[in-house]
């Protein structure tokens, strides 16, 4: 897509993000981060490259040099929705370009290509405290979206006291229909439920088992979204993050990464995409056993926190994540709905 607009004194040229723009994106975002996210901009290249269909992103330049960038992806899948959408990652506009139409552009440019995919909702994240941005986002007619983003942070205190409550099993279900059974069983707390079963990083040979166990939980066929979160989680992250329990077979899951700088985060942040259980296994420890090894894993790595999105009406979800720390996070789900 490429649209060239002649204005009085320049030309202003709408076209597709390419390998020759990295550097000045890199420039843009620093200017306007004011620290330098190189690994991220890479980390978003890549992935384009290796999956260029599900990858959307695109420049403005004036008189040829780069005014702004937008970094999406298509989503189907995550958090358990079934309606198709667009991810807007993140957008940057140059400091002196601000305030001249560019990120407008943008926007349109990522809509045109939304409705030309029978794709009607553009989903962001953005921290309640970045006003201006904000005020862009509202002025492009983005509205709160239904999900609630929580968030933890990642320190030594957590880890134990994660494992410490022996109130009683919890059921936590997410909008997908993953069932968790997170608190170990009552009286039970004396030896850690991430010592009890093989925890284990993601390796090729999982996803079969991660399939079969999503499609028994979810009720419907996920492996596509699946399919394609398993291939970030071992190609893409950063860090890999992302874990299997076993109990002589595979019997959960959850599938993590560490984009640093994802949605304009400042601080390294983990996102859990999904977490899942065999049902034959609920009430056993499983979901809380894998939670926690993902703390002790991120605490060695130095991630600050771990953030997720959960649907009004999962209750249980929120349940157990808040009993494991977790809490209303600084960001707010945004949402634009396409005619």
């Amino acid at each position: 897509m490429e649209e060239a607009i002649e204005g009085a004194a320049s030309v202003v040229e709408v076209r597709r993000l390419v390998s020759a723009d990295f550097e000045d994106a890199v420039a843009i975002d620093a200017a306007i981060m004011g620290r330098r996210r190189r690994a991220y901009f890479e980390g978003r290249l890549k992935a384009a490259l290796r999956a260029p269909a599900d990858h959307i992103q695109f420049a403005v330049t004036r008189e040829g040099s780069l005014a702004g960038y937008l970094l999406a992806r298509r989503m189907l899948g995550e958090f358990g929705r079934t309606e198709p959408a667009v991810r807007l990652e993140t957008i940057g506009v140059r400091p002196d370009e601000q305030g001249r139409g560019v990120g407008t552009r943008l926007l349109r440019a990522l809509e045109r290509w939304a409705l030309e995919h029978a794709i009607r909702q553009i989903r962001t994240t953005a921290d309640w405290r970045r006003h201006a941005m904000l005020a862009f986002l509202d002025h492009a007619g983005f509205e709160l979206g239904p999900n609630q983003i929580i968030d933890c942070p990642v320190h030594a205190d957590r880890l134990g006291t994660l494992e410490s409550d022996d109130s009683g099993s919890r059921e936590a279900r997410s909008a997908a229909g993953e069932t968790d059974y997170g608190a170990p069983p009552a009286g039970d707390s004396e030896a850690l439920a991430r010592d009890k079963m093989d925890l284990h990083g993601l390796a090729p040979s999982d996803l079969a088992a991660i399939l079969a166990i999503d499609r028994r939980v979810a009720g419907r066929n996920r492996d596509d979204y699946l399919s394609r979160l398993f291939d970030e989680a071992l190609n893409e992250s950063a860090i890999r993050v992302s874990l299997v329990a076993r109990k002589g077979m595979t019997v959960g899951f959850v599938m993590a990464k560490t984009d640093f700088g994802d949605f304009g985060r400042s601080e390294p942040t983990a996102v859990i995409d999904t977490i899942g259980v065999h049902p034959d296994f609920a009430r056993s420890g499983v979901g809380t056993a894998l939670l926690s090894q993902l703390f002790v894993n991120l605490h060695a790595l130095q991630v600050e926190r771990v953030e997720t999105a959960v649907g009004p009406e999962n209750l249980d979800l929120l349940g157990f994540f808040y009993k494991a720390g977790f809490s209303p996070s600084q960001r707010l789900a945004l949402v634009k709905r396409l005619p």
